[in-house]
Parts: structure tokens; sequence; C-alpha cells
């Protein structure tokens, strides 16, 4: 049985990575629906590098996501990921993980939509504040009420989300069944002839 099981994942794993070509896959959806996790998994399937943005903004900058905001505000730290992010869908194939609010910016959305296949994560509130809740490193949710501004949040990007290519909900099982998940949907391409 697990002969099988094998034999199926890498049908799925070879469908996956003919359907996406040399594209990018840009991971995009609010904070704590699994974006960096996922995506490095389903990168290290695919055998292709995984990149976060917001390492990569930390990285060029030399300063954390919360310190970017702290000093110089969400408005140039939004022109900064727009940079960032223009940069690195330049080369492909890659996995890309974006920030929560990187899709929500109208020019990196028609950069990510450019740069290749976009795929949402989209959980629920009570999953999205399990996962979040546990640290305090976000600086969007730095509020009276967290649970609250996570909820606002959702209220409005979820429908900008929604642009996405794809969309696989992001639930609390096994990371490993989570990024099979998302194979199979990039799988789903490869059979619906969608295979730039």
């Amino acid at each position: 049985m697990s002969e099988e099981i094998t034999v199926e994942r890498q049908t799925i794993r070879d469908q996956a990575r003919a359907a996406l070509g040399n594209r990018n896959l840009i991971f995009v959806g609010l904070m704590g629906a699994g974006k960096s996790v996922i995506g490095r998994l389903v990168a290290q399937t695919l055998g292709i590098p995984f990149i976060d943005t917001d390492a990569e903004i930390e990285s060029v900058s030399r300063m954390t996501i919360a310190e970017l905001f702290s000093q110089y505000g969400e408005t140039e730290f939004r022109a900064l990921e727009t940079r960032v992010v223009e940069r690195l869908l330049k080369h492909g194939p890659r996995v890309v993980s974006t920030g929560g609010g990187a899709f929500i910016n109208e020019a990196t959305r028609a950069q990510i939509k450019q740069g290749g296949l976009s795929i949402w994560l989209n959980a629920d509130l009570d999953t999205l504040w399990d996962r979040v809740n546990r640290r305090d490193h976000r600086p969007l949710l730095k509020t009276e009420n967290p649970r609250q501004t996570l909820e606002n949040l959702m209220i409005q990007r979820y429908p900008i989300y929604a642009e996405a290519d794809l969309t696989v909900m992001s639930v609390n099982i096994r990371k490993e069944l989570m990024a099979n998940e998302v194979l199979q949907a990039i799988a789903g391409l490869a059979q619906e002839g969608d295979t730039e």
C-alpha cells in the first residue's frame, strides 16, 4: 500500500511540475495561512528554489519587518516590498512566499499576476488566530484587539486574494498533507490543459 502512495505522490509531483513549467509559484494570503512553511515544502518536492519575500526584505534592508514598519511606515515598506517582489519574479521557476499585504498592493499584485502562478492559502479566522496568537512579531496586530484586527484584515483582503489563480484551504492538518493539497491543485491545471 505504501508503494502505491509513493507512486501516486510522484505522479502528482510530476504533473504539478509539468503544469508549472518555467513559471514561478507565488503564495499569497494572510499572516498565519502557512505560506512560508507550505511554500518551502512544495519547493523541496518540486526541486526548485524557495524564497520568502519577508526574509529577503529583511536581508536587503538589514532590518526586521517590525523595525521597517516602525521606522518608515507601511507605505515605504510596501514600496520596498514591490521592488523586491519585482526582482525575485524576473527568474523562475521558483516558489515565492509573499507577505500578507503584498497581493493587496496594486503594483505588487500586477507583478505577481505577470510573474507566475499565484495560489491563495485561504484560512478561517479561528485557524489564523490560533497560529498568529503564539508569537507577537506581527506589526499589524499590535492593537488593542488583535483578533478583531485580524478579522478586519480578512474582510478587507479576502476579496482581493480571491483574484489568485488557485485557492487552497489552509487547515490544521500535517504540513506535508497541506503541501500535497497544493501540489494536487497545481497538477489539476495540467489536466485542464493550462500548461503554458
